[in-house]
Protein backbone atom coordinates (compact mmCIF):
# COMPACT_ATOMS: atom_id res chain seq x y z
CA UNK A 1 0.00 0.00 0.00
CA UNK A 2 1.87 3.22 -1.03
CA UNK A 3 -0.74 5.78 0.37
CA UNK A 4 0.82 6.80 3.99
CA UNK A 5 -1.42 9.49 6.28
CA UNK A 6 1.10 11.96 7.02
CA UNK A 7 2.14 12.10 11.27
CA UNK A 8 0.87 15.15 12.51
CA UNK A 9 0.50 17.71 15.38
CA UNK A 10 -2.54 20.15 15.50
CA UNK A 11 -2.21 24.05 16.51
CA UNK A 12 -5.28 25.78 16.47
CA UNK A 13 -5.80 29.84 16.76
CA UNK A 14 -8.00 32.27 15.85
CA UNK A 15 -8.53 33.85 12.18
CA UNK A 16 -11.30 35.75 10.64
CA UNK A 17 -13.40 33.70 12.88
CA UNK A 18 -12.32 30.53 10.96
CA UNK A 19 -9.68 28.00 13.20
CA UNK A 20 -6.66 26.88 11.55
CA UNK A 21 -4.76 23.91 12.05
CA UNK A 22 -1.14 23.95 11.35
CA UNK A 23 0.26 20.34 10.03
CA UNK A 24 3.53 19.59 9.77
CA UNK A 25 4.42 16.19 7.87
CA UNK A 26 6.95 14.08 9.84
CA UNK A 27 6.88 11.66 7.09
CA UNK A 28 9.53 11.46 4.53
CA UNK A 29 6.62 11.74 1.80
CA UNK A 30 5.13 15.30 1.13
CA UNK A 31 2.32 13.75 -1.20
CA UNK A 32 0.00 14.09 -0.37
CA UNK A 33 0.21 17.87 1.00
CA UNK A 34 -1.99 17.67 4.03
CA UNK A 35 -4.39 15.15 5.22
CA UNK A 36 -8.46 14.89 4.36
CA UNK A 37 -9.85 14.15 1.13
CA UNK A 38 -9.40 17.24 -1.10
CA UNK A 39 -9.96 17.74 -4.98
CA UNK A 40 -9.94 19.92 -7.60
CA UNK A 41 -7.04 22.19 -6.35
CA UNK A 42 -6.38 25.75 -7.33
CA UNK A 43 -2.92 26.50 -6.30
CA UNK A 44 -1.94 30.00 -6.20
CA UNK A 45 0.54 32.57 -4.40
CA UNK A 46 -0.19 35.28 -2.89
CA UNK A 47 2.19 37.71 -0.21
CA UNK A 48 5.07 35.51 -0.58
CA UNK A 49 2.74 32.40 1.04
CA UNK A 50 1.11 29.61 -1.29
CA UNK A 51 -2.24 29.07 -1.10
CA UNK A 52 -4.43 25.63 -2.16
CA UNK A 53 -7.69 26.29 -2.47
CA UNK A 54 -9.67 22.79 -3.04
CA UNK A 55 -12.87 20.67 -3.61
CA UNK A 56 -13.97 19.12 -0.29
CA UNK A 57 -14.22 15.43 -1.45
CA UNK A 58 -17.35 14.11 -0.20
CA UNK A 59 -21.28 13.14 -1.06
CA UNK A 60 -22.60 16.12 -2.97
CA UNK A 61 -25.29 17.21 -0.05
CA UNK A 62 -22.05 16.89 1.97
CA UNK A 63 -20.14 19.60 -0.32
CA UNK A 64 -21.60 22.83 1.38
CA UNK A 65 -17.41 24.55 1.88
CA UNK A 66 -14.49 25.34 1.03
CA UNK A 67 -11.16 24.81 2.95
CA UNK A 68 -8.18 26.88 2.25
CA UNK A 69 -4.48 25.96 2.53
CA UNK A 70 -1.54 28.15 3.21
CA UNK A 71 2.20 27.38 3.22
CA UNK A 72 5.15 29.40 3.51
CA UNK A 73 7.34 26.67 1.79
CA UNK A 74 4.87 23.96 -0.28
CA UNK A 75 6.18 21.81 2.94
CA UNK A 76 4.32 22.93 6.11
CA UNK A 77 0.58 23.82 5.53
CA UNK A 78 -1.87 25.82 7.62
CA UNK A 79 -5.65 24.81 7.17
CA UNK A 80 -7.83 27.59 6.53
CA UNK A 81 -11.45 26.19 7.88
CA UNK A 82 -14.28 27.05 5.78
CA UNK A 83 -13.38 29.78 4.07
CA UNK A 84 -16.79 29.90 2.29
CA UNK A 85 -20.21 28.00 3.05
CA UNK A 86 -23.52 27.95 1.43
CA UNK A 87 -24.75 30.14 4.40
CA UNK A 88 -23.26 32.84 3.31
CA UNK A 89 -24.53 31.94 -0.75
CA UNK A 90 -28.07 31.62 -0.23
CA UNK A 91 -28.87 30.22 -3.86
CA UNK A 92 -26.20 27.70 -3.41
CA UNK A 93 -27.61 24.23 -2.18
CA UNK A 94 -24.71 21.50 -2.63
CA UNK A 95 -22.33 20.32 -5.19
CA UNK A 96 -19.43 23.13 -4.23
CA UNK A 97 -17.06 22.38 -6.60
CA UNK A 98 -13.38 23.24 -8.01
CA UNK A 99 -12.89 26.79 -6.49
CA UNK A 100 -10.95 29.38 -8.73
CA UNK A 101 -9.46 32.62 -6.42
CA UNK A 102 -7.38 36.08 -7.63
CA UNK A 103 -6.46 39.26 -6.74
CA UNK A 104 -7.89 42.23 -8.53
CA UNK A 105 -6.91 45.52 -6.67
CA UNK A 106 -7.19 45.02 -3.27
CA UNK A 107 -9.81 42.20 -3.14
CA UNK A 108 -9.72 38.56 -3.70
CA UNK A 109 -12.47 37.27 -5.89
CA UNK A 110 -13.31 33.28 -5.40
CA UNK A 111 -15.36 31.85 -7.83
CA UNK A 112 -16.76 28.20 -7.81
CA UNK A 113 -19.42 26.09 -9.14
CA UNK A 114 -22.85 25.11 -7.06
CA UNK A 115 -25.54 22.66 -7.25
CA UNK A 116 -24.69 20.72 -10.25
CA UNK A 117 -27.70 21.71 -12.48
CA UNK A 118 -28.11 19.36 -15.32
CA UNK A 119 -30.34 21.82 -17.35
CA UNK A 120 -31.89 25.20 -18.43
CA UNK A 121 -34.41 24.29 -16.18
CA UNK A 122 -32.05 23.90 -12.67
CA UNK A 123 -31.19 26.78 -10.59
CA UNK A 124 -27.56 26.96 -10.24
CA UNK A 125 -24.45 27.54 -11.76
CA UNK A 126 -20.89 29.35 -11.43
CA UNK A 127 -20.77 31.85 -8.42
CA UNK A 128 -18.22 34.65 -7.09
CA UNK A 129 -17.36 35.27 -3.99
CA UNK A 130 -15.75 38.74 -2.69
CA UNK A 131 -13.00 39.20 0.55
CA UNK A 132 -10.51 41.50 1.50
CA UNK A 133 -8.12 38.52 2.60
CA UNK A 134 -7.42 35.59 0.75
CA UNK A 135 -8.75 33.35 3.89
CA UNK A 136 -11.87 35.18 4.18
CA UNK A 137 -14.62 35.40 5.22
CA UNK A 138 -15.67 35.71 1.89
CA UNK A 139 -19.22 37.10 1.04
CA UNK A 140 -21.85 36.60 -1.93
CA UNK A 141 -20.44 38.80 -4.29
CA UNK A 142 -23.81 39.13 -6.94
CA UNK A 143 -26.63 37.19 -4.59
CA UNK A 144 -27.23 34.93 -7.57
CA UNK A 145 -25.27 32.75 -10.08
CA UNK A 146 -22.60 34.66 -12.13
CA UNK A 147 -23.95 32.20 -15.40
CA UNK A 148 -26.46 30.26 -14.28
CA UNK A 149 -27.46 28.40 -17.58
CA UNK A 150 -25.58 26.14 -20.20
CA UNK A 151 -24.02 27.88 -23.63
CA UNK A 152 -22.48 26.11 -26.24
CA UNK A 153 -23.22 22.96 -24.44
CA UNK A 154 -21.10 23.65 -21.41
CA UNK A 155 -22.22 22.54 -18.00
CA UNK A 156 -21.25 26.00 -15.47
CA UNK A 157 -18.81 24.02 -13.60
CA UNK A 158 -15.10 23.62 -13.33
CA UNK A 159 -14.40 28.09 -13.49
CA UNK A 160 -11.02 29.24 -14.04
CA UNK A 161 -10.32 33.05 -13.67
CA UNK A 162 -7.06 33.93 -15.88
CA UNK A 163 -5.36 37.04 -16.01
CA UNK A 164 -3.96 38.21 -19.65
CA UNK A 165 -0.53 39.73 -20.43
CA UNK A 166 -2.56 43.29 -21.35
CA UNK A 167 -4.73 42.81 -17.95
CA UNK A 168 -7.80 41.62 -19.43
CA UNK A 169 -9.47 38.74 -17.56
CA UNK A 170 -11.13 36.16 -18.76
CA UNK A 171 -13.42 33.16 -16.92
CA UNK A 172 -12.44 30.14 -18.45
CA UNK A 173 -15.14 26.68 -17.81
CA UNK A 174 -17.06 24.37 -18.67
CA UNK A 175 -18.49 20.46 -18.53
CA UNK A 176 -19.56 17.92 -20.42
CA UNK A 177 -16.96 17.81 -23.06
CA UNK A 178 -17.42 21.56 -23.72
CA UNK A 179 -14.86 24.77 -22.81
CA UNK A 180 -16.15 28.55 -22.85
CA UNK A 181 -14.06 31.76 -22.58
CA UNK A 182 -15.46 35.15 -21.51
CA UNK A 183 -14.29 38.47 -21.13
CA UNK A 184 -15.17 39.29 -17.35
CA UNK A 185 -16.21 43.30 -16.55
CA UNK A 186 -14.07 45.49 -14.36
CA UNK A 187 -15.94 44.26 -10.86
CA UNK A 188 -16.72 40.57 -12.40
CA UNK A 189 -20.34 41.35 -12.15
CA UNK A 190 -21.10 39.99 -15.73
CA UNK A 191 -19.24 39.78 -19.04
CA UNK A 192 -18.21 41.93 -21.80
CA UNK A 193 -19.11 40.55 -25.33
CA UNK A 194 -16.18 39.96 -28.18
CA UNK A 195 -16.39 42.52 -30.72
CA UNK A 196 -18.49 39.94 -32.96
CA UNK A 197 -21.07 40.36 -30.25
CA UNK A 198 -20.60 37.12 -28.80
CA UNK A 199 -20.12 36.71 -24.97
CA UNK A 200 -19.73 33.47 -24.53
CA UNK A 201 -17.04 31.75 -27.16
CA UNK A 202 -16.03 27.92 -27.52
CA UNK A 203 -12.54 27.00 -27.67
CA UNK A 204 -12.94 23.22 -26.65
CA UNK A 205 -10.17 21.23 -27.49
CA UNK A 206 -10.05 17.25 -28.58
CA UNK A 207 -10.51 15.16 -25.93
CA UNK A 208 -11.49 18.01 -23.34
CA UNK A 209 -13.75 16.93 -20.75
CA UNK A 210 -13.54 19.42 -18.00
CA UNK A 211 -11.14 21.21 -15.17
CA UNK A 212 -9.56 24.27 -17.46
CA UNK A 213 -6.10 25.75 -16.96
CA UNK A 214 -4.34 28.57 -18.91
CA UNK A 215 -0.98 29.98 -18.28
CA UNK A 216 1.51 32.06 -20.85
CA UNK A 217 5.39 31.25 -20.85
CA UNK A 218 7.63 32.84 -23.21
CA UNK A 219 5.24 34.62 -25.19
CA UNK A 220 2.96 31.46 -25.67
CA UNK A 221 -0.37 30.46 -24.07
CA UNK A 222 -0.81 26.73 -22.71
CA UNK A 223 -4.18 25.68 -22.09
CA UNK A 224 -4.66 22.11 -19.71
CA UNK A 225 -7.78 19.73 -19.46
CA UNK A 226 -8.72 16.60 -17.78
CA UNK A 227 -10.11 13.83 -20.07
CA UNK A 228 -11.38 10.35 -19.10
CA UNK A 229 -13.86 9.84 -16.22
CA UNK A 230 -13.23 11.78 -13.06
CA UNK A 231 -14.33 8.39 -11.11
CA UNK A 232 -12.11 6.24 -12.92
CA UNK A 233 -8.36 5.20 -13.55
CA UNK A 234 -8.09 6.91 -16.49
CA UNK A 235 -8.78 9.99 -15.25
CA UNK A 236 -5.54 12.87 -16.70
CA UNK A 237 -4.50 15.89 -17.72
CA UNK A 238 -3.53 16.87 -21.89
CA UNK A 239 -2.57 20.18 -23.13
CA UNK A 240 -2.04 22.05 -25.97
CA UNK A 241 -0.09 25.71 -27.04
CA UNK A 242 -1.56 28.74 -29.14
CA UNK A 243 -1.16 32.47 -29.57
CA UNK A 244 -3.89 33.62 -28.38
CA UNK A 245 -6.26 33.14 -24.98
CA UNK A 246 -8.70 32.43 -28.05
CA UNK A 247 -7.04 29.52 -29.18
CA UNK A 248 -7.12 27.45 -31.65
CA UNK A 249 -6.28 24.94 -29.13
CA UNK A 250 -4.70 21.51 -30.98
CA UNK A 251 -3.99 18.78 -28.64
CA UNK A 252 -0.13 17.83 -27.97
CA UNK A 253 -1.18 15.11 -25.80
CA UNK A 254 -1.07 14.08 -22.07
CA UNK A 255 0.89 15.17 -18.60
CA UNK A 256 -0.19 13.56 -16.21
CA UNK A 257 -1.81 10.15 -15.26
CA UNK A 258 -1.66 7.16 -13.05
CA UNK A 259 1.11 5.37 -12.22
CA UNK A 260 0.28 1.73 -11.11
CA UNK A 261 2.61 2.07 -8.52
CA UNK A 262 1.97 5.56 -7.16
CA UNK A 263 -1.98 6.20 -7.38
CA UNK A 264 -4.66 6.38 -9.63
CA UNK A 265 -7.02 9.20 -11.34
CA UNK A 266 -4.40 11.98 -11.52
CA UNK A 267 -6.10 15.03 -12.68
CA UNK A 268 -8.21 18.58 -12.56
CA UNK A 269 -4.99 19.84 -11.90
CA UNK A 270 -3.55 23.61 -11.71
CA UNK A 271 -0.40 25.31 -11.94
CA UNK A 272 2.38 27.39 -9.73
CA UNK A 273 5.27 29.16 -11.41
CA UNK A 274 7.78 30.66 -8.76
CA UNK A 275 7.89 34.80 -9.34
CA UNK A 276 11.06 35.23 -11.30
CA UNK A 277 12.12 32.17 -12.04
CA UNK A 278 11.16 29.74 -14.50
CA UNK A 279 10.38 27.19 -11.95
CA UNK A 280 6.56 25.41 -12.33
CA UNK A 281 4.85 23.14 -10.34
CA UNK A 282 1.87 20.92 -10.75
CA UNK A 283 -1.04 21.02 -7.73
CA UNK A 284 -3.60 18.06 -8.76
CA UNK A 285 -5.20 15.33 -6.91
CA UNK A 286 -5.56 11.59 -7.39
CA UNK A 287 -6.90 8.53 -5.39
CA UNK A 288 -4.82 6.24 -3.33
CA UNK A 289 -4.04 2.96 -4.46
CA UNK A 290 -6.02 1.54 -1.80
CA UNK A 291 -9.18 3.44 -2.32
CA UNK A 292 -11.89 2.74 -4.45
CA UNK A 293 -14.72 5.28 -3.17
CA UNK A 294 -15.05 7.81 -6.02
CA UNK A 295 -14.49 10.97 -3.54
CA UNK A 296 -11.77 8.80 -1.72
CA UNK A 297 -9.10 11.80 -3.50
CA UNK A 298 -5.61 13.48 -1.94
CA UNK A 299 -4.38 16.76 -2.99
CA UNK A 300 -0.25 16.39 -4.35
CA UNK A 301 2.44 18.68 -5.53
CA UNK A 302 5.09 17.52 -8.12
CA UNK A 303 7.24 19.50 -10.34
CA UNK A 304 6.37 20.33 -13.86
CA UNK A 305 9.47 20.56 -16.44
CA UNK A 306 9.58 21.82 -20.25
CA UNK A 307 11.81 20.81 -23.03
CA UNK A 308 13.79 23.52 -25.06
CA UNK A 309 11.13 23.59 -27.74
CA UNK A 310 8.68 24.41 -25.05
CA UNK A 311 6.68 21.26 -25.08
CA UNK A 312 5.83 20.03 -21.61
CA UNK A 313 7.37 17.16 -20.00
CA UNK A 314 5.24 14.24 -19.01
CA UNK A 315 4.96 14.84 -15.39
CA UNK A 316 5.80 11.85 -12.54
CA UNK A 317 3.97 11.62 -9.87
CA UNK A 318 5.79 10.51 -6.91
CA UNK A 319 5.08 10.38 -3.23
CA UNK A 320 7.80 12.07 -2.34
CA UNK A 321 6.64 15.68 -3.43
CA UNK A 322 8.07 18.60 -3.53
CA UNK A 323 11.44 19.98 -1.25
CA UNK A 324 11.20 22.99 0.84
CA UNK A 325 10.98 25.85 -0.88
CA UNK A 326 10.68 29.24 0.98
CA UNK A 327 9.59 32.18 -1.43
CA UNK A 328 11.35 35.07 0.93
CA UNK A 329 14.37 32.92 -0.42
CA UNK A 330 14.31 32.89 -4.01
Amino acid sequence: MKYIVPLCFFLFMGSAGNAQKTTMNSSPNNNPVFEGWYADPEGVIFDKKYWIFPTYSAPYDEQVFFDAFSSPDLVHWTKHEKVLDTSAVKWAERAVWAPSIIKKDDRYFLLFGANDIQSDEEYGGIGVAVASRPEGPYKDHLGKPLIAGFHNGAQPIDQFVFKDTDNQYYLIYGGWQHCNIARLNDDFTGFVPFEDGETFREITPENYVEGPFMFVRNGKYYFMWSEGGWTGPDYSVAYAIADSPLGPFKRIGKILQQDMDIATGAGHHSVIKVPGKDKWYIVYHRRPLDETDRNSRVTCIDEMHFDDDGLILPVKITDEGVESAPLGKM
